[in-house]
């Protein structure tokens, strides 16, 4: 992308580290009001909101399918992402939404997340397939927040059984399992997201 500063730079700029989900984060806001939470098990308490940096590059450019119970707002800074989104039901809904700035080719600068959505996020094939000067800056880089604030017990990682459940006995079912299986993992706790 040009103009925009080099990944290195940006991560070191922002201080951030690898997330366990796929690229890079940084928290950057946990307010310290606290508010019962009503996606938690037991109403419990969640900062009021909590805010990171996420930044997708050509070495993390794709994230794993997760659910955090929280409502999750994506603003974009720059760059484009791809987000599958996966709402459940018999059948599932899936939807692919462009974070991007060609609002005319239906990309959006926010991108709000409901509860009880399966999401992943990755760059763009056609953004990776730059040559070598442009390597260093196919990237996206947006800010998360997520309401009520981000705690690990609120969120899970997709993993096969469940990608293999939701899609079961749906017409056309097979071919996404096959397409999202390189896309699911195990839960991993100890970041923010």
């Amino acid at each position: 992308m040009p103009g925009a500063p080099s990944t290195a730079s940006l991560i070191k700029d922002l201080n951030l580290e690898e997330h366990p989900e796929g690229g890079y984060y940084a928290l950057t806001d946990s307010q310290g009001e606290r508010v019962a939470s009503p996606f938690s098990e037991g109403n419990q308490e969640r900062p009021l909101a909590t805010s990171i940096y996420y930044l997708l590059t050509r070495d993390r450019p794709a994230g794993l399918f997760h659910m955090n119970k929280s409502v999750t707002y994506h603003v974009l800074h720059h760059g484009r992402a791809e987000y599958t989104l996966i709402t459940p039901g018999r059948p599932p809904t899936v939807a692919r939404r462009v974070l991007g700035t060609d609002v005319r080719a239906g990309e959006t600068r926010l991108l709000v997340v409901g509860t009880g959505v399966w999401k992943r996020s990755a760059l763009l094939a056609a953004d990776l397939a730059g040559d070598e000067e442009e390597e260093e800056h196919a990237q996206c880089l947006i800010t998360e927040v997520v309401v009520p604030g981000f705690d690990w017990a609120d969120h899970v990682y997709m993993d096969r059984a469940a990608l293999e459940a939701l899609f079961d006995g749906v017409d056309g079912g097979a071919r996404l399992i096959e397409e999202f299986a390189a896309f699911v993992g195990a839960s991993a706790p100890g970041a923010a997201a």
